[in-house]
């Protein structure tokens, strides 16, 4: 049983870039498949694959890295809110990581949406975490 499957997820894609991995498999829910959306719109994930089976289900995400310097296109992956302490925001006083550069992804009344989206909407949430 595990007790942050946020977490556990952040730390299987941190790990298989610094493996230098080209997929990992992560074990699907409703807000890793919301998170993985969000990692491959915003292009730090090359593509994904939702596997289901008859139990939970998996995610197939293939990894990005510079094909020059074969950098992990992810430098960071950080959780900010934990199930021990919540950190929550609202519209006015939203994340702003690395200048801009990066995003912060939040779960949200809208669903889950990154920094720039939640400005837009004018909406605060839970801070899941940064991506830069």
């Amino acid at each position: 049983m595990n007790t942050d499957p946020i977490a556990d997820f952040l730390t299987r894609i941190r790990n298989a870039s610094s493996a230098r991995k080209k997929v990992v498999e992560i074990p699907a829910s409703n807000m890793k498949k919301a998170l993985t959306q969000i990692l491959f719109e915003k292009g730090y994930i090359t593509n994904y694959k939702f596997e289901d089976d008859d139990k939970q289900g998996m995610i197939k995400i293939a990894l990005k890295y510079n094909a020059s310097t074969k950098t992990p296109a992810i430098t960071q992956l950080q959780r900010i809110s934990k199930p021990g302490l919540r950190k929550y925001t609202n519209s006015e006083e939203l994340p702003r990581v690395l200048n801009g550069l990066g995003i912060a992804i939040l779960s949200t009344s809208k669903g889950v949406i990154t920094d720039k989206e939640a400005r837009k909407l004018n909406v605060g949430g839970e801070v899941l975490c940064y991506v830069y």
